[in-house]
């Protein structure tokens, strides 16, 4: 980590990880480095798994992985820095108007349906891991692939995951599922949380119960309170995500096609206009391989020096 200098001492904060504000001395590039203690209850498959499909996502609403490295103390995972913070401050501060949240969606469900694609599903979409660039542009970066899991690498999912009020009615069935159109149904919830200012599934008046939540999304129990307009080709799309069967809501690839989505939809969100983005990405920043990934994942869970985090 020798490349990268401190900016900020903390910039975001988790569980079981921080991340830091750090500025890379040779290009002068800012990036956010997530620094994760090095403990092999810390260290699992989890932790390997978030940095391996972010990794194999390259894509401009979604939030670029750079390299993993290692401390004497911690697990580094360095990434692009997106100045704008996270969208949930931006809807703390009031309901955001049809054209703007339409815009955000927009990005949202090109980043989302990118990673279909790439067989991947994230598996915990909500308003906190949607953080916009601070560019004119108000580009919106998808991020933390901690509970994200591929199709291609890994079982079916299964696990009750991800945050209640955001959470599909068959993931917390136990069963296993699609992840696809659970991740569906929390980039709805992201979408009536920004028309209305309120999350739909959650009682404004008792937002710590949990159980209540959970009963309300099982029971797909919402409204669109009166004193807010809101298009009906907006509530139409919105219905036909909050469908309690999974095999009849709505399809990303249908979302794709939806009048209210195609409204103003910018032209670098089109289908096949990305190509080049993809391409010089892909050249422009040489990745580790899967295999040092892995080699310094599991170096992580040795043992460990009492030092700074930030050599």
């Amino acid at each position: 980590m020798e490349k990268y200098e401190i900016v900020n001492e903390e910039i975001g904060i988790g569980r079981d990880a921080v991340v830091r504000l750090m500025r890379c001395k040779e290009t002068k590039d800012l990036v956010a480095v997530k620094y994760i203690p090095r403990e092999d209850r810390i260290i699992d498959e989890k932790v390997a798994r978030e940095i391996i499909n972010l990794r194999s996502l390259r894509h401009p609403n979604i939030v670029q992985f750079k390299e993993v490295a290692l401390t004497p103390t911690h697990l580094a995972i360095v990434m692009e820095y997106a100045a704008g913070g996270e969208l949930y401050n931006r809807v703390c501060n009031g309901r955001i108007r049809e054209d703007e949240a339409r815009y955000f969606f927009q990005q949202l469900i090109s980043g989302v349906s990118y990673c279909h694609d790439k067989e991947i599903c994230h598996r915990d979409l909500k308003l906190e891991n949607t953080l916009l660039d601070g560019s004119p542009a108000n580009r919106l970066k998808i991020c933390d692939f901690g509970y994200s899991k591929s199709y291609l690498l890994h079982s079916r999912p299964h696990s009750v995951i991800g945050t209640p009020a955001y959470i599909a009615p068959e993931v917390l069935s136990g069963k296993d599922y699609d992840g696809k159109l659970a991740d569906v149904w929390s980039c709805g919830v992201i979408l009536y949380t920004m028309l209305v200012g309120a999350l739909p599934f959650e009682d404004i008046k008792d937002t710590e119960n949990f159980q209540k939540t959970i009963k309300r999304v099982m029971a797909v129990q919402y409204k669109f309170p009166e004193r807010v307009y809101i298009s009906q080709d907006s509530k139409n799309l919105i219905s036909r995500i909050f469908v309690a069967n999974p095999a009849m809501r709505i399809t990303m690839k249908e979302i794709k096609s939806h009048p209210w989505f195609l409204k103003n939809l910018p032209k670098e969100l089109r289908d096949g206009a990305q190509d080049v983005y993809y391409n010089e990405e892909n050249t422009k920043y040489p990745l580790q391989s899967i295999e040092e990934i892995m080699n310094i994942v599991n170096e992580a869970k040795t043992t460990t020096a009492t030092s700074s985090p930030y050599l």
